[in-house]
């Protein structure tokens, strides 16, 4: 089990720039690998470090075809667009409709410090753009009106009390 927690909205650190990875460390694996974890055992396919209280640019996904683990991210090229229903870990009961590219080429690191390039579409490229706009500090709720908006921070802010 690991000792990471998903922190909810509003939280400050969602909201936070995260910070690019100078080089890949022990550490950024170990963070990795108990991120993936975490990922597992709340049912995700995605998750930023931030959402775990980490300030780095760490990203983990899998739709159901491995583990991708993806360090200072980036979104290169992309094409197309289409909305869908997303929701979130840090944003629980909540789901938006969000346009997004349909596809996208990602440049990132992997755990050995390689530069990989990925094109991607469906779920996969949906997850990725989600799990870079965390990174950013951008969550699903940004995509949706003010009035809403307010309804899902006073909902989830009554949660832990």
């Amino acid at each position: 089990m690991s000792d990471l927690k998903i922190k909810i909205f509003p939280e400050e650190i969602l909201r936070k720039k995260a910070k690019r990875i100078a080089s890949v460390t022990v550490g950024e694996k170990k963070d990795l690998t108990e991120m993936a974890k975490v990922m597992y055992l709340s049912g995700g396919v995605g998750l930023a470090a931030v959402q775990v209280g980490i300030d780095k640019q760490l990203v983990v996904i899998d739709v159901g075809d491995g583990l991708i683990k993806m360090i200072n991210p980036s979104i290169v090229k992309s094409h197309g667009k289409e909305t869908a229903e997303e929701g979130c870990l840090s944003v629980p009961g909540t789901i938006v409709n969000v346009r997004r590219a349909k596809s996208v080429t990602a440049n990132y690191l992997n755990e050995d410090g390689e530069v990989i390039q990925l094109k991607a579409d469906g779920l996969l490229a949906r997850a990725i753009q989600h799990e870079i706009d965390h990174l950013l500090g951008k969550l699903i709720i940004d995509y949706i009106n003010p009035i809403e908006k307010i309804l899902v921070r006073n909902r989830l802010s009554k949660r832990g009390k």
